[in-house]
């Protein structure tokens, strides 16, 4: 039998809006690309997109044409900025918000087209903790939670993380610590959140790390760019950079996990023995 080249997936969300998971799941990306890595980043806000608008991207096809079948994936990844791809969402698009269950198996087959093209694969899934957003947290091999020290983000991380392993069993979490005054203070939230879920939860959470709260994230959203690349000697580069480091020494896993997890692996495998079609119900 072949062997399947292995992709790792990783999913970033946090609860509710306003964390800065977008800006979290873009520098990554563009992070990892810059550390060799290639990187497709889903716009998992299927019905609020923003990423294309982030970026000054003007991509031709969406996923909801993929999802309709009026174009290949492939045909709706636009290349941004350091040579990442993008998978760009719709915005405004009510009905791409609450995917039925074939229409995410229908997307999630499609990638089985391109899992032999790319490394890493980010998931910037909707603020929140509704349907789609699970589907997507539950098919990642990696699940980010952007964390800030703020009374509704840190209530929206906690009820995240509960929902996460109460619901679909998920038990290990990295914890990044995003607008950080300082080192010690992103350390300083990441023990309270592990205080309480130890209190509460049988799950493992995993310091990933601070971004400081740095002049340089504005200053690139003006000029529609990545902070990475507009500003690479900033404090905030600096955090991913090191933060891209971490995430490439993690050990891939052995096989697929748990639900739908990893899907490109287990279509890229099933594609080579008669793939399913893309209506047919994933093993969960």
């Amino acid at each position: 039998m072949n062997s399947v080249h292995r992709v790792r997936v990783i999913a970033v969300s946090g609860g509710k809006g306003g964390v800065g998971k977008t800006t979290v799941a873009v520098n990554l990306s563009l992070a990892l690309a810059r550390a060799g890595r290639r990187v497709v980043l889903l716009d998992a806000d299927l019905g609020l997109a923003s990423i294309d608008a982030l970026l000054g991207l003007t991509p031709k096809y969406r996923l909801a044409d993929v999802i309709a079948g009026r174009c290949e994936l492939a045909d709706a990844l636009v290349r941004g900025p350091g040579g990442i791809r993008v998978a760009a969402a719709s915005s405004g698009s009510p009905d791409m918000a609450h995917l039925q269950p074939a229409q995410f198996h229908a997307l999630i087959h499609a990638f089985s087209s391109i899992g032999d093209e790319l490394d890493v694969l980010v998931i910037d899934t909707a603020a929140g903790i509704g349907e789609t957003v699970m589907s997507f947290l539950r098919a990642a091999q990696e699940v980010i939670v952007v964390a800030c020290d703020e009374p509704a983000a840190f209530r929206g991380t906690c009820n995240l993380i509960q929902l996460l392993h109460q619901q679909y069993g998920i038990h290990r979490f990295r914890v990044l610590a995003n607008k950080a005054a300082s080192a010690r203070e992103g350390r300083k939230l990441f023990a309270e959140l592990e205080k309480v879920t130890d209190r509460l939860l049988d799950v493992h959470l995993h310091y990933l790390g601070a971004v400081p709260n740095d002049e340089s994230v504005p200053r690139a959203l003006r000029k529609r760019q990545v902070v990475v690349e507009a500003y690479p000697r900033s404090r905030f580069a600096n955090a991913f950079r090191d933060m891209a480091q971490k995430i490439d020494a993690w050990p891939l896993p052995a096989h697929p996990g748990g639900h739908v997890e990893f899907f490109i692996e287990q279509l890229v495998q099933n594609s080579r023995h008669g793939a399913p079609s893309p209506g047919d119900e994933v093993d969960a």
